[in-house]
Order: C-alpha cells, then structure tokens, then sequence
C-alpha cells in the first residue's frame, strides 16, 4: 500500500479551541499523525510517496472561487489588523439575517465558518493545500493502477462544503479525490465516511449529483456534531435523489450495531454500481475518544478493513477523525492492515 504523507501539516499549529467555555489545548494537532506514522512505520507500511504540487483547478471544482479566496487571503487581511492570536469568527448569518458577503474579514470568517472550533492560522492555507495536494496523489495513483493508497491527511477534510470551514476541515480532501477520479474518466465513484461525526461538507459538495455516492455512518446529529445535518431523511435532490445514505446511530452503539449498518452502507454501494471507492477514515468511533459516543474497540477496525476491502474496488483512504491519540495510531493502521489482508 502506497502511503502518501508530508510535514507540511505542521504549518497549522492552533493555540487552542474551546470546549465548555474554556479555552483548551486543540483535539486536533499534529501528534496524532506523529502517532500514526510510528504505527505504519512499526508494522511495515514503508512504501511512502510524497505528494505531487496541488492542482487547484481540481479543487475549484468542489469549493467556490469565492471560498478559496477567503482561505488564500483569510490571514494576512487578520494579522494587518494587528491581531497576533488566530482568526475566529465573532458572530454568524442566522436565521432571518442577510445572508450577503461582507468586506470586513470580522464578516468574512462569519460568513464562511460553520463553526468556531477551528482557528484559522499563518499556517492554514498552506497546511490545507499540502493536505488536498496528498489527497490528489493517492486518488493519482490509485488511478495509475494502484489497487490502493493511504492519504495522511491533516488538517481533515470532511466537514468543509462547498464554502464552508469548520470541525477542524477547510478543504474536503475526500471530496477532491471522488472528483479526480471522475476527471480521470470513472463514471461512478462512492465514498464511504466511517468517521463518528456526519460528513456534512462531503454531502453538502455532491447532494445534487448521480455521480457519487455518499455513505456516512455517524452520530445521531440531535446529541452529536454538526448537529444540523446527518438525518436520515436526507437522501439527495435533484438528479442527486437516492445518492445520499445517512446512517445516524445513537450513543453508546457498539460494533454489534455498527458493523451491520456499514455493512448496509457497503451494500447500497455495490447497487449503486461504483467503479472506485473514497474511504473518509476517521477513528473516533474508538471507544476511548475524549469526543464521541461510539463503543468500538481496536480489533473491529481489521473487520472494518476486511469488509471494504470486499467491495473489491480501487480505493483510496483518506485521513479523518480520531482523537484518542494514544490509540490512534493501532485503530488507523488496523483498517489498512484490514484491507491488505483481504487482499486475494
């Protein structure tokens, strides 16, 4: 298995998030990949690549030019300001407000943010692009024959829409691999979110398409993040109808009830007829993650591997959730190690 990987992640180093009203260190910083490459390193997943330059054009077919924008220059507009901390939104577009864009970057980051867990930084841009310039190459190489690569993303990916940030994610790095496969030629292509919260910036990018299939397997949004998206009811529009399968579970499921339902989400792939397949993988239905409620434990994540790897499709992983850092490393290289053992 190709892994594809870089430091230039480290660019984006957030001082802090808050949880409970109080400021604390980042769920999500670059130990967790420091975690994850010791592991791949220890049970041999040595085949690294680094990744080819990003291709923006790319990019620019699933986020608005106007978003990209606002990511390209978010942080010198804050620093020339004089602003030395990082760049949080102070207020939001709520209901029966103007939903217009503003000049004041106070206004932008509102506009543009989802959510005021992610802090944006000198760093950001240049750390989102490295990670969607990783995404590209192992989509890159899957298509030049690979049977599969292991995109090591960070920041993630899967909560960013067309042009929003937020939980963590400014480009959908998962997103951009299902649209270089189509720009290779696959007619079809699914991708799968694994991940404990609802990839709704990955359902928000491809709603209203046939062309990918969008599978999420998460927590139900009336107790878990983002809330506002990840009901089962929301299943496509337009000639995207019934290419969209939400999969909300509540707190405390275990793998009796989570295989079975990825299982389900497996299935409706196989109907859909997809000819490659995008894995958002986040690890924090883990048992142990300090935010989520799921109930799994690291064995089920070779089960995981197993089960996708019989779908029989070229398939690309891409790096999403999973903060129990100590742990992360053994439940993302449990599904790769998964999938390579099913390999016939």
């Amino acid at each position: 298995m190709k892994i594809v990987s870089s430091d230039g992640h480290l660019a984006h180093q957030p001082k802090g998030e808050l949880e409970g009203g109080t400021m604390v260190p980042p769920y999500e910083h670059p130990g967790r990949i420091d975690t994850i490459n010791a592991e791949l390193d220890k049970r041999g997943f040595s085949d690294r690549v680094p990744p080819d330059p990003v291709d923006l054009e790319l990019v620019g077919r699933v986020h608005s030019a106007a978003f990209l924008d606002f990511l390209a220059t978010a942080w010198s507009r804050w620093a020339a300001l004089g602003h030395t901390g990082d760049a949080l939104p102070i207020t939001f577009p709520a209901r029966r407000m103007q939903q217009r864009l503003p000049e004041h970057i106070d206004g932008q980051l509102a506009y543009f943010a989802m959510a005021i867990d992610t802090a944006i930084t000198k760093g950001s841009w240049e750390a989102a692009q490295e990670a969607a310039a990783i995404a590209q190459t192992a989509q890159s190489l899957v298509s030049g024959g690979e049977r599969t690569a292991f995109a090591l993303t960070r920041p993630p990916g899967h909560h960013a829409a067309r042009d929003l940030y937020g939980g963590y994610c400014f480009l959908n790095n998962a997103a951009i691999a299902a649209e270089g496969f189509i720009r290779a030629g696959v007619e079809r292509v699914a991708i799968v979110d694994v991940d404990f919260h609802h990839g709704n910036g990955t359902q928000d990018i491809f709603y209203e398409r046939d062309d990918v299939f969008f599978v999420s397997l998460h927590g139900d949004p009336r107790q878990a993040f983002p809330h506002f998206l990840g009901y089962a009811d929301e299943t496509g529009a337009n000639a995207g109808t019934g290419c969209n399968l939400n999969l909300p579970m509540p707190p405390g499921t275990t793998y009796e009830e989570w295989g079975p339902a990825l299982d389900q989400g497996l299935d409706a792939v196989r109907r859909f007829g997809a000819q490659a397949l995008v894995i958002s993988l986040g690890v924090d239905t883990f048992e142990r993650d300090p935010i989520s409620f799921f109930k799994l434990e690291s064995d089920h994540y070779l089960d995981i591997g197993d089960k996708i790897e019989a779908l029989g499709l070229p398939t690309v992983f891409v790096m999403e959730g999973g903060y129990a850092v100590d742990e992360i490393g053994t439940n993302t290289v449990n599904v790769l190690a998964g999938f390579m053992s099913g390999i016939r």
